[in-house]
């Protein structure tokens, strides 16, 4: 697939495999493209957002389309641009549906405490719909030619947290908000301290030492950053 990602305001990482940093809270989105299907991890902040993410997508890829999305967590700026990919078959982490359809008010105070525009987030708030596709442990996605694993790797970060690994040399491991690079780990009430270290060495499992490690704000790091991180969450939360 002769693409080149960098002109389009895209970070390749490996073949058929990249990223984007978006602008104002710098939250990732990933995206794998097979040769049937396209995959995009996490959507963005708003609907708009969302839309203006697949115009890229079909830019960079010749109008083809996305064909799925997974969802990392429940947080606003990685889930709002959802109803932007309509048609696309939509995974999270069991228990995020739940979450989504009973905290919509919730959902919508988060974003626009966080400066949010008010009617772009109610908006999205009222077109987004949970996902369908509960992953409860492990489950394996074939995009033709290109296969992607979508791991159910917390509590941690959230009480519900999705992580993606796209094998290859190197292989990639999209952790969404239970690795960050730009700032310290947020821990907001729906964390779950206890279990953030376990998630990450989930994560280090998944990838192995090799692999990039694309946190859900910053840059992309190393195994030896995720580890770095998971003893420093031990030692911040007192996990024993």
């Amino acid at each position: 697939m002769d693409v080149h990602w960098e002109e389009h305001g895209w970070e390749e990482l490996a073949p058929g495999v990249g990223r984007r940093r978006l602008p104002r809270w710098d939250a990732t989105v990933g995206l794998v493209a097979g040769e049937d299907g396209v995959l995009l991890f996490d959507t963005g902040s708003s609907v708009r957002e969302g839309a203006e993410l697949h115009a890229q997508v079909r830019s960079l890829l010749g109008g083809r389309r996305v064909t799925h999305v997974a969802l990392s967590h429940p947080h606003f700026d990685h889930v709002l641009g959802t109803a932007a990919f309509a048609g696309a078959v939509v995974y999270g982490p069991a228990g995020m549906a739940q979450v989504l359809a009973a905290g919509g008010e919730e959902l919508y105070g988060d974003a626009v405490r966080e400066g949010a525009d008010p009617a772009e987030s109610a908006a999205a708030v009222r077109l987004l719909e949970p996902p369908g596709h509960a992953v409860a442990g492990e489950l394996t996605l074939d995009l033709g030619g290109r296969r992607v694993l979508l791991a159910n790797a917390g509590p941690g970060h959230t009480g519900h947290d999705l992580a993606m690994l796209a094998p290859g040399y190197p292989g990639v491991v999209f952790c969404g908000d239970l690795v960050e690079e730009s700032g310290e780990p947020q821990a907001g009430p729906d964390a779950v301290p206890a279990g953030w270290p376990a998630a990450l060495d989930r994560l280090l499992a998944l990838g192995g030492s090799d692999a990039l490690y694309v946190p859900g704000h910053g840059a992309v790091v190393d195994a030896v950053f995720v580890r770095e991180q998971r003893d420093a969450l031990i030692a911040r939360f007192g996990v024993s």
